[in-house]
């Protein structure tokens, strides 16, 4: 069975720079987990670990209950990968997938056997006696694909496969791949930088910063449910929205003050009362908007708005506006924003927002509009700790 254990991992290299601390990870056999984060997060060197390709410095890690820290990785029984295919370019398509089969001395029929039912399996029994040179990049991550199927591992670890793909291939070997792992079942360790793709392949998903495990948890879980500030920008796309706000009980509902707009909500956390009257930190969504043409019973009070940018979609529109509250700086905001490519000190003295609207709604740029919040979709964070308020 390929069940991978991870237990009180640590990785501090030579130069005293620590790469990753006290990560905790059960893999069942058969489960698909994905490792998503920012770049420089330390989830590569994780699966590098996995591997064997990467000293381990604190901790164990099991593979099929078998402890395997000072196991080389060819005796690990796993498979890689990797984001540029790794393919031999002077092989056929059949070689490339048989060449580990041969190292291991398996007989000519069986190599056969194993290459053309992978073959068949991935739909690329036709390009079998083709070079790498003349395969598309999803045609050779194929192959990648197959030379790790043909080996029938206790586990696949894979490092950002789908990256070097255009946008529509990625989408299509994203579904690909889901159903592949439905057919073979095989323990599944998956590290990608893209949260959507986290999001649409993962059984599980483990969020990682700065080396430390935020959470890991079903994907619908971690989206409605983030433990901490990080964890509900990263997951979510556009990413959510940050804002200060002050919390007043109101029998036993809440008033929700952003800037001069008040919402009452009466799904609120409990906890929620330990900040009476104090500032805390509210993330909405863009989805937790919506035009007041089309919102429902469940949206509460206007929110007037300027948009400043327009983007649709056809099946969503996505409005930006600016509030003239002060930005949310805290350092897992600020990294969520440099990873998206923005700097939040050019704010300056207002919040950005995104909202997801009806792709009807007859909105243009420029336009004074009003919003509605849906309250159940609100979320709660500590301002000084960063955590959820649940």
């Amino acid at each position: 069975m390929g069940a991978i254990e991870i237990s009180n991992v640590g990785k501090v290299y030579p130069n005293g720079t620590r790469a990753l601390e006290d990560v905790n990870i059960t893999i069942d056999d058969g489960e698909f987990v994905v490792l998503v984060g920012p770049s420089g997060c330390g989830k590569t060197t994780l699966l590098r670990m996995v591997a064997g390709l990467e000293d381990i410095t604190e901790g164990t890690i099991e593979i099929a209950d078998k402890v395997v820290n000072e196991v080389a990785p060819k005796d690990r029984d796993i498979a890689m990968v990797f984001q540029n295919y790794a393919l031999y370019p002077h092989m056929s398509v059949y070689d490339n997938m048989a060449f580990s089969l041969k190292l291991r001395k398996l007989s000519k029929d069986e190599i056969d056997s194993k290459v053309r039912d992978a073959a068949k399996t991935l739909e690329i029994d036709e390009l079998l006696e083709r070079k790498p040179k003349a395969l598309s990049g999803g045609q050779r991550q194929r192959v990648a694909m197959g030379r790790a199927i043909v080996r029938n591992p206790q586990a696949f670890l894979m490092d950002e496969p789908l990256s070097n793909l255009d946008a529509k291939l990625r989408v299509q070997m994203r579904a690909e791949l889901g159903q592949l792992h439905s057919q073979l079942q095989t323990t599944t360790l998956y590290v990608t930088h893209d949260q959507v793709e986290a999001m649409t392949m993962g059984d599980r998903v483990a969020v990682i910063r700065k080396g430390l495990l935020q959470q890991i948890d079903t994907p619908r879980e971690i989206y409605l449910y983030p433990k901490n500030i990080f964890v509900a920008g990263f997951i979510g796309s556009p990413s959510m929205n940050f804002v200060y706000a002050t919390v007043s009980p109101s029998g036993k509902s809440y008033k929700i003050k952003i800037g001069d707009v008040e919402l009452n909500t009466s799904s609120a956390p409990e906890a929620l009362a330990d900040f009476k009257d104090k500032e805390i930190v509210l993330g909405i969504r863009p989805e937790a908007f919506e035009d007041s043409v089309y919102a429902g019973k469940e949206f509460t009070e206007d929110f007037p708005v300027e948009i400043t940018l327009l983007e649709q979609l056809g099946s969503d529109s996505y409005i930006h506006f600016y509030k003239d509250i002060k930005p949310v700086q805290t350092e897992a905001i600020e990294e969520i924003l440099a990873d998206e490519g923005e700097d939040i000190s050019m704010l300056g003295t207002e919040t950005k927002f995104i909202a997801r609207i009806n792709p009807n709604a007859t909105v243009e740029e420029g336009q004074k509009t009003n919003l509605k919040i849906d309250p159940t979709k609100l979320h709660y964070f500590d301002p000084e700790t960063g955590l959820a308020i649940t």
